[in-house]
């Protein structure tokens, strides 16, 4: 098991069909603990008990700097220590241009980006103090392309922070002994793109992907896998596609 005695922390992970509850899955699978941090909190006291009584679920707003103090406190609390965190937790809007307001703009940004931000920093002293930890972000091929795909400019935009945030985090903790790497997903069927995408939709996609298919959860899951375990100890600041060569550089 390639996470065995580890503990994880996962945003955005109470939804069935999510990418956050399949890495949840994955890393129980591999030995991990997880405390399973959503902004619903019955959502995510469900998600962990569908796991075992050795997991936890904890509200958390990652919007909030405060919601992601009190939320890292109890994860600490509940296992001692957390070695992983995989800042998850994600919303998309489809709009033009020209239909994004106020707030479209800040409640995507602060969601995809901030949270990003605030939630590492709810764990980074406590890494820090241990001299050890590993973070993935969430990014999305959105940020690579100029969007294109499903969420709009703003999520494009939020996403392409991730990935500038996530390499200066590498740089600055690496020597703390914190690695932090992003993954930059292609569409991926889950509960934000389901029921949204009609036949047609899906094979016009599919012409445009080497694999001649859409992404799952898991797919995406196994990714976070590696960046989590030790598999990946010498890989910080790095970015992988998960798109099945929907953009091949």
């Amino acid at each position: 098991m390639l996470l065995a005695n580890k503990t994880a922390v996962i945003s955005g992970a109470a939804s069935e069909r999510g990418i956050g509850l399949a890495t949840a899955r994955l890393f129980a699978e591999h030995g991990a603990r997880v405390a399973i941090f959503d902004i619903d909190e019955a959502g995510a006291t469900a998600a962990a008990a569908s796991l075992g009584p050795q997991h936890v679920g904890i509200r958390c707003d990652v919007s909030d700097l405060a919601s992601c103090k009190a939320a890292a406190e109890a994860a600490i609390a509940a296992f001692g220590h957390v070695d992983i965190l995989i800042n998850n937790a994600g919303i998309t809007q489809p709009l033009k241009i020209m239909d994004i307001g106020p707030e479209n703009w800040e409640r995507v940004i602060d969601v995809n980006l901030s949270g990003v931000l605030y939630l590492s920093q709810a764990f980074i002293p406590h890494m820090r103090a241990r001299k050890q930890g590993a973070i993935a972000c969430m990014s999305s091929v959105s940020a690579q392309r100029g969007g294109g795909i499903f969420g709009g400019p703003h999520y494009s935009a939020a996403k392409a922070g991730v990935l500038g945030l996530a390499k200066a985090m590498a740089r600055e903790l690496g020597p703390d002994g914190i690695r932090v790497n992003c993954v930059t997903p292609g569409l991926i069927q889950t509960d934000i793109t389901g029921g949204k995408l009609t036949p047609e939709m899906k094979d016009e996609i599919r012409k445009g992907i080497p694999l001649n298919r859409l992404g799952d959860a898991i797919d995406v899951a196994r990714i976070y896998l590696f960046l989590a375990s030790d598999l990946s100890a010498y890989v910080t600041g790095a970015v992988i596609d998960v798109n099945g060569g929907m953009l091949i550089h």
